[in-house]
């Protein structure tokens, strides 16, 4: 089978294309695992890093139609969508966001719809279509109300994704993804870039600004265990799926108080001491918008797991991810 990935040159989508080569295969809709040929990434600029001959590379515009008709040139059988512009741009730059996140999200789909072949498609979502007075822990059935840009933008696609499945056009599933942390690299633009920078800064050597109060709860999850989620997610038959073919994805909530702590523990003081809080209004406006808890029944019953602590995610950056000082 021949699986794309949007996004494949970030560093979710090329741990996602690493997994599914060690995997070798995924379930298709009958069930039965069929073995992985060729994984394509497609992204704004080449992929590196994932050395296998059953990987290809797309550079380009996802929002541009050049680059899907070379993405769909042959046979395409299931669809991992992570492509998207970060949150704070999306807000900050209200045409881009739309182009990217919604317009190009239609864009594929029609070219999943015009092959026949009814592609399975896992649209990554967010937990930002939830928004303003919301429970202290989400239910499954809760209503999305988006109180930001991209989380418009998400809420949008998910129905998208909803209604191309309902006419049979993709088996599509939309999975809403907590906040990932800790990503390598350096910061980017999203609201939520703060939850990795807190940490990954810090253990650099390198002072990190918290722009919200210590006291703020988050949803978070670790990179691998999201990949997980991820294909799990693309895994799970449509008959398993709530009516809505959304998920919401197993996450822990933490506070950012306590994510410090646990930064603590694993490195000591005075690399936790290298956190300074500096209030940013713009971001605090957005992340206090987002949801703190979820239930998470369905995601769960689907084979989705959980971290097993903050201090778990920060020791699997160390060991797997941060970069080592020659």
């Amino acid at each position: 089978m021949h699986i794309l990935i949007t996004g494949g040159a970030g560093f979710l989508g090329r741990k996602l294309a690493s997994a599914l080569l060690v995997r070798g295969s995924l379930a298709g809709a009958d069930g039965r695992p069929r073995r992985i040929e060729k994984i394509t990434l497609a992204d704004i600029a080449e992929a590196a890093g994932v050395p296998d001959p059953r990987v290809s590379s797309l550079a380009g515009d996802l929002a541009d139609a050049a680059l899907l008709d070379r993405a769909f040139a042959g046979s395409v059988d299931g669809v991992f969508h992570l492509a998207a512009v970060v949150s704070g741009e999306a807000e900050s730059n209200f045409d881009l966001g739309w182009r990217v996140n919604a317009d190009a999200t239609r864009a594929l789909l029609e070219r999943c719809r015009a092959r026949r072949t009814t592609p399975r498609v896992a649209f990554a979502s967010s937990v930002a279509v939830f928004g303003g007075a919301l429970p202290d822990r989400v239910p499954d059935d809760q209503v999305v109300t988006p109180q930001s840009s991209y989380g418009a933008q998400k809420a949008v696609c998910e129905l998208l994704v909803h209604d191309y499945a309902r006419k049979g056009f993709v088996d599509g599933r939309s999975l809403r993804l907590p906040t990932v942390t800790v990503r390598p690299g350096k910061p980017n633009k999203a609201a939520s870039s703060f939850a990795s920078g807190i940490i990954r800064e810090p253990l650099a050597g390198v002072e990190a600004a918290c722009p919200v109060d210590a006291s703020t709860r988050m949803w978070l999850v670790s990179p691998r265990t999201v990949v997980d989620s991820l294909i799990a997610g693309y895994e799970a038959p449509a008959s398993a799926l709530p009516p809505s073919h959304a998920v919401n994805v197993p996450g822990i909530s933490v506070t950012v108080g306590e994510m410090v702590d646990a930064l603590r523990r694993v490195a000591g003081d005075a690399v936790a001491g290298r956190v300074v809080f500096r209030h940013d209004e713009t971001i605090d406006r957005i992340v206090r918008t987002w949801p703190r808890d979820f239930d998470a029944k369905v995601g769960r019953a689907l084979g989705m797991r959980t971290d097993a602590s903050f201090e778990a995610i920060v020791r699997q950056y160390v060991e797997h991810d941060m970069p080592k000082r020659a």
